[in-house]
Formats: structure tokens, C-alpha cells, sequence
């Protein structure tokens, strides 16, 4: 059974409504409108001669449309229950009659990949300088990676796009929900408050809009994945930004030492695969935030102090890896680390109240 999401986050919160009023409306939304999202539902394969029950197994596992399935491999497809190898060559070929273009073997132009980029977004971090060294900000159906030493900045990063990721834009960006999975219990609605003023956001509809699951273990993060994807799902264009902090550190409990080392990685795979095929499906950004080790032969090679753990499986499913350090005081060194289209380079930001921003320019 999948596991279940928690509430939004403003109704475990009451506890910060000055007035103790309950404001939850259909306007408390404000300014975020469900988009025009196309994609193809598989209770559309009924049409196509696929039982209800076999429909039903696949919603169970978190495949709610056909691009889901098509993104499955036959493999995966044959360990749900009742599906015989017959039985998903169907299924397949149903999804090909219904979804033609995205069916696997077909190529686009150069040209009609660049307008199918055109719905892509960006979520500013809150700083300029940030943003700037990654591309506009954390960009949709791709996967962004944050890592660096306690007190760097990682969950503060995560917190400030909370609310971000709720802004409306002069581009047409209309503003989102965000979906906020805990590994370390480091989510603390307490601090959406002072960052939503900054940006002149009621802090009680901001976080209405974020919806919040504390997961246990790793299995049980994976797990989470599916009921994100039915979320998804429900509401269409309506969420912009799933957010895990952090990625690896469940794993690190689950599997200790070299002999589980190949168990780990394997799962870790499947996550991060998972974590793509979502980005991709529902158009929204991922953040993970991720820890780190000390290993020589690594600085010595990446001119870095740290290494993030999580090894290649991580490294090859992150689209955009941001490494970050301490400075003097409150500020903070971004440095990007790798990305498919920009050089590296590095710059610095501020942790304050308001959340993370750029440094105060001195004469």
C-alpha cells in the first residue's frame, strides 16, 4: 500500500494564527491557477480493451497516465500483480494508439525539442547571485542538488523556496504549490512566516499551499513517491516544486558498510529514476539537499574540501549539483559545481530572517 502524505502544513499550525481565526478558503490559493496541462489519463486504456482491475494495479503502484507507463520498462511492468508478459505488450500498445508521439523510437528536431522547452520554469532561490550562476534559478523537470556541511545554508534554501515557489512572474509564471518530503525533521513551519513577509505573502495561504510527509525510513521515502505522483496527479499544473531534505540521509542509516553498499546504490537508483520520470511527467522542479564525507583523492581531483555521498548513481541523475561552504558570519559560498550548460563558478549570499538573499553591496 502506498504511504500517505500528510496534511498541508498551515493545518498542523494553527498555532501561528495571531487571531486564532481559520482563514482556509478557496481564496487562500491567491494568486496560483490551475494551468493547462496535457497529458493522457490511463483510464483511457479502457477504450482500448485493458481491464478496470488491471487499471486500478497500475494506479496502485503510482503510474496514473500513459507517459507513466511508457517511462516503465516491460520488466517493471510484469512484477505488478496479474501482469503477464502478454498482458503489458497490450498495455503498451495501447498507450502507443493513444499517446503516438512520446511512444519510445521517436525522434524530435532540434527545433521541436526547443519549443517543448519553452514550459519550462525557473524558481528563484532568493538570490540574485544564486540565481544567476545556475540559469535563472532551480528549473523545472530537472533534478537540482545542494550539498554541503551543517549550518551551510541547505534547509534554509529549501524554506525560502517554499515560498518562491509561490510568486507569480512577469514571464507567466502564475506561482505553485510545493510538495516538502522531511527525512531529518528539519521542516519548521515557524520559519515560512518571516520569509513570506519579506515577499509580501500572507504566510497562512503560503503554507496551506506546501504539503508536508515526514518519511521514516528509506523504503518508506520511496514509497512517499507514489502518493506524490497521485497528488499530482489530482491537481494537474497546480504543483511546482517537490522538495526532499535530505536525499541520502535515510539510506546512510538503512545500509551500513561496504556488504550493503551495492544494495543501497541499487535502490537509490530506483528513487532517483522515480524522481526523474516525475520531474518530466508533471513539468515541476525537484531540490534534494544532500550530506557530505571528507575524501582526499576526491579534493585532490575537484579542488573541493568535501565529497557529497551518494556516489555516481547521484551524481549522473542530478541535472544541476550546487556545493555549498561557510564564510565569515552569515554568509554563505555557492559554488556550481556541475551543470549540462554552464561553467562553474561560485558566489556568495546571505542566511537572514527573511531567508536566503544576496550580501548588502558596500561602497
Amino acid at each position: 500500500m502506498a504511504a500517505k502524505l500528510e496534511k498541508p502544513v498551515q493545518e498542523l499550525c494553527e498555532e501561528i494564527r495571531e487571531d486564532g481565526s481559520d482563514t482556509r478558503t478557496e481564496e487562500s490559493l491567491g494568486h496560483i491557477e490551475e494551468e493547462d496541462i496535457t497529458f493522457f489519463d490511463v483510464d483511457l486504456l479502457v477504450e482500448h480493451g485493458i481491464a478496470l482491475d488491471d487499471i486500478k494495479q497500475l494506479k496502485k503502484s503510482g503510474i496514473n497516465t500513459v507517459k507513466g507507463i511508457q517511462m516503465c520498462t516491460r520488466k517493471k511492468l510484469s512484477t505488478l500483480k496479474g501482469f503477464s508478459e502478454e498482458k503489458v505488450n497490450k498495455i503498451k500498445d495501447a498507450c502507443g494508439k493513444i499517446c503516438p508521439v512520446s511512444t519510445a523510437g521517436c525522434f524530435l528536431t532540434g527545433l521541436e525539442v526547443c519549443e517543448q522547452r519553452k514550459q519550462l520554469f525557473t524558481l528563484t532561490t532568493g538570490s540574485k547571485n544564486i540565481d544567476k550562476i545556475i540559469g535563472g534559478g532551480v528549473e523545472s523537470m530537472s533534478i537540482t542538488e545542494v550539498f554541503g556541511e551543517a549550518r551551510t545554508g541547505k534547509t534554509q534554501l529549501a524554506h525560502t523556496l517554499c515560498v518562491t515557489a509561490q510568486l507569480p512572474t512577469d514571464t507567466g509564471y502564475t506561482g505553485g504549490k510545493v510538495m516538502y518530503i522531511d527525512t531529518e525533521r528539519t521542516f519548521r513551519p515557524d520559519r515560512i512566516k518571516p520569509i513570506a513577509d519579506r515577499f509580501e505573502l500572507d504566510s497562512n495561504a503560503v503554507l496551506d499551499n506546501i504539503l508536508y510527509a515526514r518519511a521514516y525510513n528509506s523504503e518508506h521515502q520511496y514509497e512517499l513517491l507514489n502518493s506524490v505522483s497521485d497528488k499530482f496527479h489530482e491537481e494537474p499544473g497546480m504543483f511546482k516544486l517537490l522538495i526532499i531534505d535530505s536525499i541520502m540521509a535515510l539510506f546512510r542509516v538503512d545500509f551500513t558498510g561496504s556488504a550493503e553498499m551495492t544494495e543501497r546504490q541499487s535502490k537509490l537508483g530506483l528513487m532517483l529514476s522515480k524522481l526523474q520520470k516525475i520531474s518530466e511527467e508533471y513539468n515541476v522542479a525537484v531540490f534534494l539537499t544532500n550530506q557530505i564525507t571528507t575524501d582526499l583523492q576526491y579534493s585532490l581531483i575537484n579542488d573541493l574540501d568535501i565529497k557529497p555521498v551518494g556516489g555516481n548513481i547521484l551524481a549522473h541523475s542530478s541535472t544541476t549539483r550546487i556545493a555549498l561552504r561557510k564564510a565569515k558570519g552569515n554568509v554563505r559560498i555557492a559554488r556550481l559545481f556541475d551543470s549540462p550548460k554552464l561553467e562553474e563558478q561560485e558566489v556568495e549570499f546571505v542566511i537572514r530572517n527573511g531567508g536566503v538573499s544576496d550580501p548588502e553591496k558596500t561602497e
